[in-house]
């Protein structure tokens, strides 16, 4: 039985600390926390981390810069997860472009970020023995990909469209669990995260309007099915990358 995936939960708040930590130990996770830059490189001097939640804001050392000196060093392979306050884009995008795998932003439920850090492992391990520093930053499916910084869809001709939250965190969800069949109640969870007014119905609009994003045929879509009485898939074949020019067969 393999041990426990060891996260590192690094924010100035008590609360939160103690909150995150008990939420993901009840997962099986084991968790160890940090309030500032001094106590998050001691952590990752005792014992391997597979991923560090880290806030934005800090005292001293703020996250950003702390981010920036993890990637310079030798702990630069360690994915991580980005947390910010809701209308902080600029840290978003630059937190992302200096190697952040994902981000989370301030208010979000302890099931979405829970969410968020399995899918961010699951990219990490599909990346070569070698290429573990790489970043993982373009999602590659059909005629498009899915940027992960800029949080944006791009066609293979060029198009760019800007993705909203919701619709951003279906398109993710989808393709971290693609050719696998995803159930309304999984869907609920991850969108409530981030919108505390979403309910059952209102995912097959959501899907809908993601349908007509990826310029799906109606009666035939060929990225997102229904599978009835279950859920949707996203039924082709997914290539992450740190590369937006790799593509996978449409």
């Amino acid at each position: 039985m393999s041990p426990p995936d060891h996260i590192l939960v690094v924010d100035d708040d008590p609360e939160i600390r103690r909150l995150l930590a008990q939420q993901l130990e009840r997962q099986g996770l084991r968790v160890s926390t940090a309030a500032q830059d001094r106590e998050f490189w001691a952590v990752l001097a005792q014992s391997p981390v597979d991923l560090v939640v880290l806030d934005v804001m800090l005292p001293g050392t703020d996250g950003v810069a702390l981010l920036q000196a993890l990637r310079r060093g030798p702990y630069a392979a360690v994915p991580v997860i980005m947390l910010t306050a809701l209308a902080d884009d600029v840290d978003r995008v630059i937190g992302l472009e200096m190697g952040a795998d994902d981000y989370v932003p301030k208010p979000f439920t302890p099931r979405e970020l829970l969410a968020r850090i399995r899918a961010v492992l699951r990219r990490a391990r599909m990346l070569p023995p070698g290429q573990a520093a790489q970043r993982l930053r373009y999602a590659h499916f059909g005629d498009w990909t899915l940027d992960l910084a800029e949080r944006s869809l791009v066609h293979a001709g060029g198009t760019v469209t800007p993705l909203n939250g919701a619709e951003f965190g279906l398109l993710a969800f989808l393709l971290d669990h693609a050719q696998q069949v995803v159930t309304r109640d999984q869907l609920l969870v991850q969108l409530a995260g981030r919108d505390a007014e979403v309910f059952d119905r209102s995912i097959d609009l959501r899907v809908s309007r993601l349908r007509k994003r990826l310029g799906d045929d109606v009666r035939e879509p060929g990225y997102v099915k229904t599978v009835r009485h279950e859920g949707y898939v996203l039924a082709r074949e997914v290539l992450w990358s740190a590369d937006a020019r790799r593509r996978t067969p449409a």
